[in-house]
C-alpha cells in the first residue's frame, strides 16, 4: 500500500506549542519525524508525506503522527489518499521510475 497524507493542526494550541510566525511547520516536523523513525519507505514533499507498507503498519504511523500534531491545536485536519495494490512493493519509487521512462521514450 502507498498512502499519502497531510496533517495540520488548527484551533487553540496547547501552551508553548505556537510557532512565532503562525506556521504549522513545527507540528508537521513532529509528524514527519514519526514517519521517518517508523522505518517504512517514505517521501515528503511540500504537500504530502507518502509512506509504503502493509495496511496496519501504515495506519499505525498515520495515527501516531496525527496524535503528535494534535498537541498544536484542539483540532486536526487529516487528508489521506491510498493506492492499495496487494502483492506489490517498491512502488514508492517504482511508479515514478515507470513514469520517467515513459516520458523519456516519448521524447
Amino acid at each position: 500500500m502507498l498512502l499519502a497524507f497531510s496533517v495540520a493542526p488548527s484551533g487553540q494550541p496547547a501552551a508553548g506549542t505556537v510557532s512565532s510566525d503562525g506556521s504549522v511547520h513545527d507540528a508537521v516536523a513532529e509528524a514527519v519525524k514519526i514517519v521517518r523513525e517508523s522505518g517504512l519507505p517514505n517521501r515528503t514533499d511540500s504537500m504530502f508525506t507518502t509512506i509504503e507498507g502493509e495496511w496496519d503498519e501504515v495506519f499505525d504511523v498515520v495515527k501516531r503522527a496525527t496524535e503528535a500534531v494534535g498537541k498544536y491545536g484542539n483540532r486536526v485536519s487529516l487528508v489521506i489518499k491510498a493506492d492499495i495494490r496487494p502483492g506489490y512493493t517498491g512502488e514508492l519509487t517504482g511508479k515514478v521510475e515507470r513514469l520517467e521512462n515513459a516520458i523519456a521514450q516519448g521524447e
